[in-house]
């Protein structure tokens, strides 16, 4: 028996497949993934319903600043990329191949967090707009303050993986692990492009 049938029998042996064609894990992600799809469409018809509600304090042609934000969303749309190409790398058993752009894809996801940290800070401190200061003010924070924190929660999960193929921890077999990871970050960058459009383009050409 060569290595890549050892390697295929390995992952089969590991994936836990249920009645269809998929592993578990991986369907137990989807299923995750449609609940969270309703929760992120709630805070966004939320958002677009009070986006014009500041008639206290600053509204959003007072404090979006587009620049900063699109760069911080080309960024997570590149990192995208990156992850695909690192888990090719993985489900080749090309070990410096997956490093390197796993290793892009986490910097991304810093870059990103690190963002949406200053534009907040931002916000509060230079324009006042705090998360009561109104109804608008509020939709906007919880909206994007939970994406962000699915960013974070990603981006650790791709540093710990990182640090497992350091060690050499996600042979062929396992690179399961890292397409789980990868399907909940396509996921949160998704939802980052709704958001983009619909809380930062829209809400100024209004």
């Amino acid at each position: 028996m060569t290595t890549a049938a050892l390697d295929l029998h390995a992952h089969d042996a590991g994936a836990h497949h249920t009645s269809m064609p998929v592993p578990s894990r991986k369907l137990a992600m989807w299923v995750f993934i449609a609940s969270e799809c309703m929760f992120f469409a709630t805070l966004i018809s939320t958002f677009v319903i009070y986006r014009d509600s500041h008639a206290k304090g600053p509204g959003p042609k007072d404090v979006f600043g587009v620049p900063l934000v699109t760069a911080g969303t080309a960024v997570l749309l590149f990192s995208s990329f990156f992850v695909v190409m690192a888990l090719n790398g993985a489900q080749q058993g090309d070990r410096k191949k997956l490093l390197r752009w796993l290793s892009l894809t986490v910097l991304c996801g810093v870059f990103f967090v690190g963002m949406q940290v200053y534009e907040f800070t931002h916000f509060v401190t230079e324009k006042h707009l705090g998360y009561t200061t109104n109804l608008f003010a509020s939709s906007f924070y919880t909206l994007t303050g939970f994406h962000g924190t699915h960013v974070a929660v990603g981006t650790l999960w791709l540093a710990t993986l990182l640090k497992d193929a350091w060690k050499g921890r996600i042979p062929p077999a396992k690179a399961l692990n890292l397409e789980i990871a990868a399907l909940y970050w396509h996921f949160v960058d998704v939802v980052w492009i709704i958001i983009f459009p619909v809380v930062y383009l829209m809400s100024l050409g209004r």
